[in-house]
Formats: C-alpha cells, sequence, structure tokens
C-alpha cells in the first residue's frame, strides 16, 4: 500500500508492513525526553508503579530548561530531583543553561533519520526536521516508555505541502508557518501529520527547517516531516548521531490534503497581538510601536536567528525606549554566536542576553514583563494574553529579522526595508 512518511516509520516501529491513517500501534521508541515542567508527574509515576527497573531510562534524557535558572523553591526542587533520577538510572542529563530540549537532543546526537521521538512537550514535532517522527506526550507516558521502551498512537492522517520557489531574501520559515496559522487556524490541522516538500524547503539551511518543523505544534500537528538529504545527513554526522534510516514517501501515497504555498511570493508575517492565528503581511501593519522585543526560544533561537538580528543592528542602536532580550536554544548556539562576535554586536546594539532555556518564552523566569498596554514583538511561538506576565499587554509574533527590524525602528516593520535585513547564509 503507498505510505507518507509517518504511515512507513509508524509501521517499521510496530514491526508491521504496514499502516494507514486511524491505526492503533504500539511502536517501539528510539529516544525519550523530560522536561522540568512534565518531570514531577513523570516521578510520581515511577513511584507509583513501584518500577525497581527502568531499561529505557538510558534513552530518555531529562532537561532543566523550562524554570532555568529555576524562579522558586518548587522548581529548585525538582530540578535536584531530576538530578539524582538521572544519576541512579543513567539517564542524559542537561542542566540549567545547557539548552532547551529540543536543540539539545540533535545536537547531542540523540536521533536520526527515521526515529520515532517523544518527548513532554508539544514541540517535539521540531525533531521532524531530520526526517524523524517526533511528537509530544506527557510525562506518565514517557514512563510508561522508560519502563517498556515502546509507546501507543493512533496513525496520523497526513497533509502535503508544497513550498514552490524559492524564498525572497527577508522572508524566512517563521514566515511561512505564520502564513500557514493564518490559512488554517490554531489547531486547524489537529493530529495530522505535516509532510513539508518543495524548492523552498530544499533551499532551507537546518536551523530554518527546524523552525518549520516545530511551528507545526500550533496547528496542532501530530508531527511535522521533512525528507532527507544531503544536508540532513551531514548535519547529523557532524553531531555523532546513530547512523541514518531516511524514509520518503511513496510517489502516491494518500494524503487528507494536498497544500500549494508559493514561496517566492510570500512576504513576512506577523501574528497579531493575542492570536497566534490572527496573521497579516508586515506590509499591512502602518506604524505599529513597540516596547519590547525578544529574539529566541525553541523555535527561533538558533544561529542563523542571531545573525539575522546582528546583520542589522551591527553598528546600531535599539530605537529609544525599546528593550531586547535574546535567548539561545542551547549553549553552544551562545559559544557560537560569541567566537562570530554577534554576542558583541547585540549587546553593543542595546539587547541583553538571558541563559539558555525557555523562561523568558513562557513567562516562568519573570525576566520579561511588559508594563500595561505595551507591546512586545517576540520570535516565539505562542501570543496568548498574559503569556509574559501581563495580561494588560500584548505579544505580537515575527521572525528573527523582523523582530530585530523592529527593535531597530521603534515600530514593527519589514526587515526588508532596513540596511542587512536581506541577509543570508551564505551557502544559501
Amino acid at each position: 500500500m503507498p505510505s507518507t512518511i509517518a504511515e512507513k516509520i509508524l509501521a517499521r516501529h510496530a514491526g508491521v508492513d504496514e499502516v494507514q491513517a486511524g491505526d492503533i500501534v504500539v511502536a517501539d521508541v528510539d529516544f525519550a525526553m523530560v522536561h522540568d515542567a512534565r518531570a514531577p508527574n513523570a516521578i510520581r509515576m515511577v513511584d507509583k508503579m513501584g518500577a525497581q527497573t527502568l531499561p529505557f531510562a538510558s534513552r530518555t534524557a531529562w532537561v532543566l530548561d523550562h524554570y532555568s535558572p529555576p524562579p522558586n523553591l518548587a522548581a529548585a526542587q525538582t530540578h535536584t530531583a531530576m538530578r539524582r533520577f538521572a544519576d541512579e538510572h543513567g539517564s542524559p542529563l542537561y542542566d540549567i543553561g545547557d539548552g532547551i530540549c529540543h536543540q539539545v537532543l540533535p545536537e547531542g546526537g540523540h536521533l536520526t533519520c527515521g526515529d520515532l521521538v517523544v518527548g513532554t512537550d508539544t514541540h517535539s514535532v521540531t525533531y521532524g526536521a531530520f526526517n524523524a517522527f517526533g511528537t509530544g506526550v506527557e510525562g506518565t507516558d514517557v514512563t510508561a516508555v522508560m519502563k517498556t521502551g515502546k509507546v501507543w498512537l493512533r496513525v496520523p492522517e497526513t497533509t502535503r505541502v508544497e513550498l514552490t520557489g524559492r524564498l525572497q531574501a527577508g522572508v524566512w520559515a517563521k514566515d511561512v508557518t505564520l502564513h500557514m496559522l493564518g490559512r488554517f487556524g490554531a489547531e486547524g490541522l489537529n493530529y495530522h501529520a505535516i509532510e513539508y516538500v518543495g524548492e523552498a524547503v530544499r533551499a532551507m539551511e537546518i536551523d530554518d527547517r527546524m523552525t518549520l518543523a516545530n511551528h507545526a505544534a500550533e496547528l496542532g500537528a501530530k508531527a511535522a516531516l521533512l525528507e532527507a538529504d544531503e544536508k540532513t545527513l551531514a548535519w547529523l554526522a557532524a553531531h555523532g548521531a546513530r547512523p541514518p534510516r531516511p524514509v520518503s514517501a511513496d510517489a502516491d501515497a494518500r494524503y487528507a490534503n494536498r497544500v500549494t504555498i508559493a514561496g517566492a511570493d510570500l512576504a513576512p508575517q506577523v501574528a497579531r497581538r493575542h492570536e497566534v492565528d490572527d496573521v497579516v503581511a508586515v506590509t499591512e501593519i502602518d506604524r505599529q510601536k513597540i516596547n519590547f522585543a525578544l529574539i529566541g526560544t525553541c523555535t527561533n533561537g538558533r544561529l542563523d536567528d542571531i545573525r539575522q538580528a546582528a546583520a542589522i543592528l551591527r553598528g546600531r542602536k535599539l530605537a529609544r525606549g525599546v528593550r531586547m532580550i535574546v535567548t539561545p536554544a542551547s549553549r553552544k548556539i551562545y559559544l557560537d554566536a560569541a567566537r562570530e562576535g554577534l554576542i558583541e554586536i547585540l549587546t553593543a546594539a542595546g539587547a541583553s542576553f538571558e541563559a539558555a532555556g525557555c523562561g523568558t518564552c513562557v513567562g516562568i523566569t519573570n525576566h520579561l514583563i511588559p508594563g500595561d498596554h505595551e507591546v512586545a514583538i517576540s520570535s516565539a511561538n505562542r501570543n496568548f494574553r498574559g503569556r509574559l506576565g501581563n495580561h494588560e499587554a500584548e505579544i505580537w509574533l515575527g521572525s528573527a529579522a523582523t523582530v530585530a527590524a523592529s527593535a531597530l525602528t521603534g515600530y514593527i516593520t519589514d526587515p526588508r526595508t532596513v540596511d542587512g535585513g536581506l541577509w543570508r547564509p551564505a551557502h544559501v
């Protein structure tokens, strides 16, 4: 039977020849992850099960990223319990400042093409950038995975999205994902797998592909999958991944939807306050003042995102009254940015840097709280009212380039209109 990428990966891991959308499978997991916001549930379930041995714990990473650094005693106690658990069971541990789960797992060589990876976060779909089926589960589910090495799943329907042409300079994967949210709505592809294909996808570097897969969570997707190519294989090899098992869809695979987006025609996009799917082209926004700018998170805290911002802010200053925080997705990214001089460029422009982690995005560490009626523009993935700690403030979303251009002018700004806004990686 002709199959999609998701169907092929799940069939292989269930030990059967084929599956189709709607089937229930019990599948072997290649790697799992628990972060600190869900670790208490996982640890409680281990105790409740009375599990003496957890054979899969050595392939389950524990990541201290959401409460990083811990803002209260309860979070600090959770971190202590996680460290103890990892020591006792031989689990990989990523401590405060090491990075965000969705960045450190691929950086640490824990996944490869064709894998099934589960994590206690909806943005586990990020791993699809590497041709792996990544999906979010609860802490209690990961407890069962640590005991059995297996997880049960319903095989999702698949939506195929073809991005034709190449994105123009100043337009990024973030703009594609925002366009998708404007088109389908939040959770508009609930429990679908999304296959991204086309010339624009092939032209993307790995950092942008990770954004493309990551933001599928806001669409409600169960997974987001890209085909592997030479860029994928080279990146995985450079990070010590296991030998890849690339998976491609059959030419006559069955899809719930087939969508075509003219990548070359796409303009930078923004999601307006409070709604992740209230999306318009940045050219439709007229002199919207901002007060805060945030670049980072698991969606857009990678090296190319920081390079975008530095290209725009090199030798310049933030607009009067604008504050800017940059949160790299991992310690490695921070160090790479430092070696390239990007930290100095952005700090000289007026930005501040946070340790790698999720706290600024989710408002847990309270390091970025806008005042009443202030406006933040962020490269994060969600802009719900109150997400940054103040229900009377606004959050808009855009690419790192759009955020940096807006921080420079003080207004939401098309990055293509400022010097440096057309920056692209040299090899694209």
